[in-house]
């Protein structure tokens, strides 16, 4: 029987963390602007119409840089950029409005960045009101945004509360003042506690918290005393990320590179991590994502009712999520698109009244089905056999999985054991058929563990 440890040299590889199927990479670029606006009307006459349209907005800008990050940003501390960036948002709505089939229904509003809370409130409402004025606004409608603890004010928050959002999402990352040196993200606890406090004060109804293990000069002492101080806010829902180490695609990553923990060492960080939230009260409702017993996202776990989307896990469905700003990523079931990276040309494209599509992505019969088994195992941690296409070699892999006791296969269903939730992306990989059938070209994922 293998030990964790061996199980960790073996499985500790590049593969995706499966927010989508295909991931980005592998899209085939195969859709043009009229074929996404005919993908679109489909989409909405067959999950909009129901369920109510997710908005994603993605806001780029941030005033300094924080070294470990690999979101799509742009560095200025000229606020200046605000209003035209709120224009073209408003803009590439409109364009939408013009091809839907009838008054949309929001079921949700994402902020995330960058760091939404650049923005100013009054810039923030300008945009904000103007998208749910055009819409009808689902009672349940899940809104919620990214705030950075530094500067999200009070206005902000009760600006955006005015406006629906009942759930803010703080990145934390770590309280360790020399880490959070190393990865110049630096945030007393003070100012946290602040931030939380304001937000429940104003009548949010969830706190969130991003916090990541792997990152420099962490050790085990370091993220006790970290969990110690999240104990004190008691957040309603965590995520507690594995760090992602592509300096290849992220340059500043290299400035701390040394100091980086060793693969078994950082998988003791998330191990002493995870035993300090369940001890804490939290419960584990997928990968990566924990939440304390009354919140939605545990219920949807306990219910079978899990989703998955680009922004993590989710108690709704969401088979209609548009994205808006530049670099925003679109997935509406039939297809996925992303928009253009480049800021200038985003405003410039929308300005001319074109979606400012850069990829995209038109799903195959097999990619639907291979989707539904990938986000079935993520959620639930199991996934009927019948629902899946075999490819070659898939059996192998899936046996050797239940050869080191990761997963276990009876009455045609495969199951998730404990021991393997630490691999579930090497699982999920099995069924990655597109990753299959192009390995000979190379992607950029980060590791596993």
């Amino acid at each position: 029987m293998s030990t964790f440890n061996s199980l960790v040299r073996k499985y500790n590889v590049a593969v995706p963390r499966y927010t989508s199927y295909p991931t980005v990479p592998l899209w085939e670029n195969n859709i043009d602007e009229l074929q996404w606006k005919k993908t679109v009307q489909k989409a909405f006459q067959d999950f909009g119409k129901k369920e109510g349209i997710s908005l994603y907005i993605h806001l780029p800008y941030c005033e300094s840089l924080c070294t470990y990050c690999g979101c799509n940003k742009r560095i200025t501390k000229n606020h200046d950029i605000e209003e035209p960036y709120i224009t073209a948002i408003m803009q590439e709505w409109k364009e939408y409005l013009k091809i839907l089939p009838g008054k949309p229904k929001l079921a949700g509003i994402h902020l995330g960045g960058g760091t939404p809370t650049f923005f100013s409130p009054k810039h923030l409402y300008e945009m904000l009101n103007y998208i749910i004025q055009s819409s009808d606004l689902l009672p349940d409608a899940d809104m919620s945004f990214e705030g950075h603890p530094n500067n999200t004010s009070f206005e902000h928050l009760v600006t955006l509360k005015l406006l629906g959002f009942k759930r803010v999402s703080y990145g934390i990352q770590d309280f360790d003042e020399q880490v959070q040196k190393s990865i110049h993200r630096i945030q007393p606890f003070e100012k946290v506690k602040t931030a939380v406090d304001n937000a429940r004060l104003v009548g949010f109804e969830a706190i969130n918290f991003d916090l990541i293990y792997g990152l420099p000069h962490q050790s085990v002492d370091t993220i006790k005393n970290t969990f110690e101080q999240v104990a004190r806010l008691k957040p309603d829902r965590i995520a507690f990320y594995s760090y992602a180490h592509v300096p290849s695609v992220f340059p500043a990553q290299k400035s701390f590179e040394e100091f980086l923990p060793l693969q078994e060492e950082k998988r003791s960080l998330y191990e002493k991590g995870h035993q300090l939230l369940l001890d804490m009260g939290y419960f584990e409702v997928g990968m990566d994502h924990f939440a304390l017993k009354e919140d939605p996202l545990f219920i949807a776990k306990e219910q079978g009712q899990l989703h998955r989307n680009f922004m993590g896990y989710t108690p709704k469905p969401s088979s209609m999520l548009l994205g808006l700003g530049n670099s925003a990523i679109s997935d509406i079931h039939y297809a996925y698109a992303q928009n253009t990276k480049d800021i200038e040309l985003y405003k410039e494209q929308v300005g001319l009244e074109h979606f400012p599509l850069t990829k995209g992505h038109l799903m195959s019969k097999e990619d639907i089905q291979t989707r539904n088994t990938i986000m079935t195992l993520i959620c639930q941690g199991k996934a009927k056999m019948i629902d899946t296409y075999w490819h070659m070699d898939t059996i192998n892999e899936l046996m050797e999985f239940q050869k080191d006791e990761l997963v276990e296969i009876r009455k045609g269903t495969i199951n998730i054991l404990e021991k393997g939730m630490p691999f579930i992306r090497n699982i999920c990989a099995v069924f990655d058929h597109r990753m299959r059938n192009q390995k000979s070209k190379k992607f950029v994922f980060s590791k596993a563990i």
